[in-house]
């Protein structure tokens, strides 16, 4: 099981030149392909180098291809614009000649307010209401209702809460940001499958083809990754063999600190490919 410091470890890319990084993987997920949610956090660690100034705002990230556990990374970053109150940046994720992920990041300064608003959190209790999820010693994750999205027979609304912290970790600014999007990633297409008996999270690579096509992620306040946040999911959409689901995060006090989106496959193994190819 890995703990919180491999996972800031892979969060620590090794500069390898002008605007290129070489990043490690994390012994975490299924398989031997990458986690999402690590090359997420990766990209906004990278994006974020290019004017230390500014916080990132938004990433949207298109997973093209998958990448191998067993093989390191190779991150190009470009900027777009560096300017007074805003800067934008490519991030480009090789392994080897292999195409992964390219992400567009907006990067901006902290100005004041002129109007100010946010959306109120669903009443779903405290982090102690919630049932704790089996997870690894780097993050702690609670499931409102003791909802188990990998039961194919666990039928429900498309819909589902989770607490999210990681305890201990330095877990302000960028790092924050990086640390939280690695959590975002992981529960939207099984949100979209709790509605069809039959079908569930754990069928995922194995008996049913999944994965994530594009995720858009926006911070609208700092944040503090080792303080509980609720990640308040809803899928409105299935079908054609995708799914679409979006999601609101909160802070323990109910404040409204970012936003993402996925587009997402979900579908029967095309004839002739192989199960968890």
């Amino acid at each position: 099981m890995s703990d919180a410091s491999q996972l800031l470890e892979v969060l620590t890319l090794e500069r390898t030149g002008p605007g290129r990084f070489r990043a490690q993987n994390f012994a975490e997920g299924a398989g031997n392909v990458v986690f999402g949610g690590q090359i997420l956090a990766q990209a906004i660690v990278a994006a974020s180098a290019i004017d230390q100034e500014k916080v990132l705002k938004s990433v949207h990230t298109i997973f093209a291809r998958g990448a191998d556990r067993d093989q390191p990374l190779d991150v190009e970053v470009e900027a777009m614009h560096v300017g007074r109150a805003l800067a934008s940046a490519t991030v480009t994720i090789r392994q080897g000649e292999r195409l992964c992920t390219r992400s567009l990041a907006l990067l901006s300064a902290a100005e004041p307010d002129l109007i100010r608003y946010g959306a109120t959190p669903p009443d779903t209790g405290t982090p102690e209401d919630a049932e704790p999820l089996g997870s690894g010693d780097f993050w702690e994750l609670r499931v409102v209702g003791g909802v188990d999205i990998s039961d194919p027979d666990a039928i429900g609304p498309p819909e589902l809460f989770v607490w999210v912290r990681f305890p201990g970790a330095r877990a302000t600014g960028v790092l924050g940001q990086a640390l939280l999007a690695y959590a975002t990633d992981g529960f939207l297409i099984g949100t979209a499958m709790r509605p069809h008996a039959g079908v569930g999270q754990s069928m995922a690579h194995r008996s049913i083809s999944t994965n994530v096509l594009s995720h858009t992620l926006t911070f609208h306040e700092p944040v503090d990754a080792g303080q509980w946040h609720l990640l308040a999911h809803e899928s409105p959409y299935a079908g054609r063999g995708r799914t679409y689901g979006r999601a609101h995060i909160f802070s323990a006090d109910g404040d409204l600190v970012g936003s993402f989106v996925q587009d997402n496959m979900v579908r029967s193994f095309p004839e002739g490919q192989t199960t968890g190819r």
